[in-house]
């Protein structure tokens, strides 16, 4: 009986030392590397998996990236001669509109335009036909402690309905997006985790 006492003991004390540790070294940060979540968050707080990003870092401190968007959880609509893949919601559609032209697909840690415009979106309501491409969407990246999150802005994707004139710099400046109120959208938030 002693000897069952003194190794619980023993187990206890162990168990103090491990708890005391955890709370003195900071959690990792997240980091710009790695396979990554996308999520959508919608109005009514339901998470709904979308797909994945790769993110590597290269030798010039910028991080390259490569999305994955999971079709499965799509569903196919055929809009304005086009097939889009998209996300139902009870009262709006949302529609990935894949950046159309070649980009670098980098990154940094304060610039993320170019994985701003690969998950681009277009808005419609169910019972709409075509795609209205002025309902576009941006979800404008910003870093918080546990990933990003895309704050919906509304673009006009007529714009890239041709090729820009310059490649390398990502069409959609700042004085091309317009913030949306907060609710107006069925996803509010994308997550990338």
């Amino acid at each position: 009986m002693q000897l069952l006492a003194h190794n619980l003991r023993g187990i206890c004390r162990f168990l103090t030392l491990v708890l005391l540790l955890t709370q003195l070294v900071p959690a990792r940060a997240w980091e710009l590397s790695g396979t990554k979540r996308i999520s959508a968050l919608t109005r009514d707080q339901q998470l709904i998996p979308m797909g994945t990003v790769d993110f590597k870092p290269q030798p010039d401190g910028s991080t390259g990236f490569t999305l994955h968007m999971d079709h499965a959880r799509f569903t196919d609509h055929f809009l304005s001669m086009k097939e889009f893949k998209c996300l139902e919601g009870a009262d709006e559609v949302m529609c990935h509109v894949p950046y159309p032209y070649k980009n670098p697909d980098v990154v940094s840690d304060t610039r993320y335009a170019w994985l701003e415009h690969n998950l681009l979106f277009l808005f419609k309501q169910p019972r709409d036909f075509g795609a209205k491409l002025w309902n576009g969407l941006y979800y404008r990246l910003e870093r918080d402690e546990a990933g990003l999150v895309g704050i919906p802005q509304a673009v006009d994707l007529n714009l890239i309905s041709a090729p820009p004139d310059d490649l390398a710099t990502p069409p959609y400046n700042a004085a091309l997006r317009d913030d949306v109120p907060a609710g107006a959208r069925w996803i509010e938030r994308l997550l990338i985790r």
